[in-house]
């Protein structure tokens, strides 16, 4: 599964339903997820990359789409 896959099966995980956005929409603006969701996100994507997101990075424009998710990932999985 690549990566882009795994977070559109993460944010389903996360919004208990099936979602179909494009990878640049926003999930909060098009109701996918709201602001509470936002913590549930980061530790299904911290338990599912293997990763830890430090308080310092939860800005909700980090994950905003699955695009920019994925973005942010590219960084915290280099090296």
């Amino acid at each position: 599964m690549d990566r882009e896959a795994q977070i559109h099966r993460i944010v389903e995980e996360v919004a208990k339903k099936p979602v179909e956005v494009a990878r640049n929409e926003s999930l909060f603006e098009s109701g996918v997820l709201d602001s509470f969701a936002l913590v549930d996100l980061v530790s299904a994507l911290e338990q599912g990359f293997g990763i830890k997101i430090p308080d310092s990075d939860l800005i909700p424009q980090r994950f905003e789409s699955i695009a920019r998710i994925e973005q942010y990932l590219a960084t915290r999985l280099q090296g």
